[in-house]
Order: structure tokens, then sequence, then C-alpha cells
């Protein structure tokens, strides 16, 4: 019967890991995404578009949640002005995490 509870546990424990990989694998996924988007807009391509896009995704690790990331952003397309109202850049954010959650999901 121990046995059964450590097993059950031990089972338990790794899909929690599991689970919080992919977690940071889809958000990281959709910020890489989200910093391709913003770099297009300004106006960056290949490497220096692929910086802006690693900038994005540390920026998010900042904070829990998404504020981070959309101050930076914000601040970002502001200096190029490049006004973007912050409630279509949390669209985009969702749009993305649906694209990353396909993409590493398989969905």
């Amino acid at each position: 019967m121990a046995d059964n509870f450590k097993d059950r546990e031990t089972a338990f424990e790794n899909k929690f890991a599991h689970d919080a990989e992919m977690k940071f694998k889809i958000l990281a996924r959709r910020d890489k995404l989200f910093g391709l988007w913003v770099a297009e807009i300004l106006e960056k391509e290949g490497a220096d578009a692929d910086a802006y896009a690693k900038e994005v995704i540390i920026s998010d690790l900042e904070e829990p949640g998404d504020a981070d990331i959309l101050r930076k952003v914000i601040g970002d397309l502001d200096a190029a002005n490049h006004l973007i109202p912050e409630a279509e850049l949390v669209e985009k954010l969702a749009e993305f995490l649906a694209v990353a959650e396909g993409q590493l999901l398989g969905d």
C-alpha cells in the first residue's frame, strides 16, 4: 500500500514538473513570436529582429504577469513613434499564446 502511494506521489510530482516546464516553454514561444512581431513594426530584420525578440523574452522574466513585457514593448514603440494601444498589444499576446500552444502541444 505504501508503495502505491509513493508511486502515485512520484507520478503527480512528475506531471506537475512537466506541466510547469511546458507552461514556461509556451510563454517563451509566445514572447518570441510577439517580439518578432514588434521587431517588424520597428523595422528590424534578421539578427536584429532575433536579438530584439530575445530582449522581449528576457523582459518577461522580471515579474509575474505581462506588465513587464508590455512596459518594455510600449516604451520601445513609443520611442520609435509607433503608438499602439495597450489593448491591441494585449490582444496580440493572446493571439500569439494560442499560436505557441498549437505549435508546442500540437493542437
